[in-house]
């Protein structure tokens, strides 16, 4: 199985200013992140903006991120789709491209219907069809549906569906599958904003927006709760959080790019109908960033 253990960043995709895809800009930010010890990158999440794209583009994005991240670094690619068979496709143009591992979002635009059986089969299946591992993702924020431990657990029991990503931050429900699910299955925050909580119930890292705009607070975090330090991770998490709000929950995307832009990596404009932050947001989010002790990326940080 794939190990999972680590800090990754879901990385933005770059834009141009006519909204197509910016190759130059994605191969620049993975050269100037993998300066800081990340376990990888997951391509194509919810912060790569996957729904805004079509299907050459995603595939554009999987092969170029491919090229740009070294061989000792994994590529997580987001497949999500709202058919299965769409979801295998993208799963398998993942795989070709290099990608180590799929990270799938559950169909939600027919909630009513996703039930287990129904949730359950869609990732059998693909997991059944895909050449690579793969992981549930669990992002109630953007589906509607909170999928249960219990749910979640019925999923899992396949061999090759490799990890959770939860970003509902419910920490009983995590700690519940890290304790029922089979040997390996490995359990990753989706939130910098209780990655340290997650290690402590046993999560092996974190897929964190964070880690884009402060991968060396995001690392240190990993790091100083594996060696023991555990005052020095808590310091770090409760510094974190102000600045994990306003590019997550609170303004998304495009202050999460803003962010980027204002540190020395490519943010770049978000698809519309996503909006970019007014002058007044932007100030507020700079206030934020530099409470936290957030600096140019090409800098030590903390």
């Amino acid at each position: 199985m794939t190990d999972l253990r680590g800090i990754f960043p879901p990385l933005p995709t770059s834009f141009k200013k006519d909204e197509s895809i910016s190759e130059d800009g994605i191969r620049a930010n993975i050269r100037t992140l993998c300066n800081y010890p990340l376990a990888g990158f997951l391509i194509l999440g919810s912060n790569g903006e996957l729904v805004m794209l079509s299907e050459k583009e995603k595939q554009k994005v999987y092969n170029t991120a491919r090229e740009a991240i070294p061989d000792n670094r994994l590529m997580i690619a987001g497949c999500g789709a709202e058919s299965t068979k769409e979801t295998i496709a993208l799963a398998k143009q993942a795989a070709s491209a290099g990608a180590d591992a799929c990270l799938v979002l559950n169909p939600s635009y027919y909630k009513g219907q996703m039930d287990t059986m129904a949730l359950r089969a869609h990732f059998h299946s693909v997991a059944d069809a895909s050449p690579v591992p793969v992981l549930i993702y669990n992002m109630p924020a953007n589906t509607g549906i909170d999928m249960s431990a219990d749910q979640i657990l019925e999923i899992a029991d396949h061999p090759n569906i490799t990890g959770l990503k939860d970003s509902g931050g419910n920490l009983v429900k995590m700690a519940a599958v890290i304790n029922s699910a089979g040997e390996g299955f490995q359990v990753l925050a989706g939130s910098a904003g209780f990655l340290l909580p997650a290690l402590s119930i046993g999560a092996c890292g974190g897929i964190l927006a964070l880690a884009n705009i402060a991968p060396s607070m995001c690392c240190e975090i990993f790091e100083n709760f594996n060696s023991g330090k555990i005052a020095d991770a808590r310091e770090t998490q409760l510094r974190i959080i102000g600045a994990n709000t306003a590019v997550t929950r609170k303004w998304g995307v495009a202050a999460l790019k803003a962010a980027m832009d204002h540190l020395g990596l490519f943010g770049g404009i978000v698809k519309k109908p996503l909006q970019e932050l007014d002058d007044t947001k932007k100030a507020s989010l700079l206030q934020i960033l530099d409470k936290a002790g957030i600096r140019p990326v090409t800098q030590k940080q903390g």
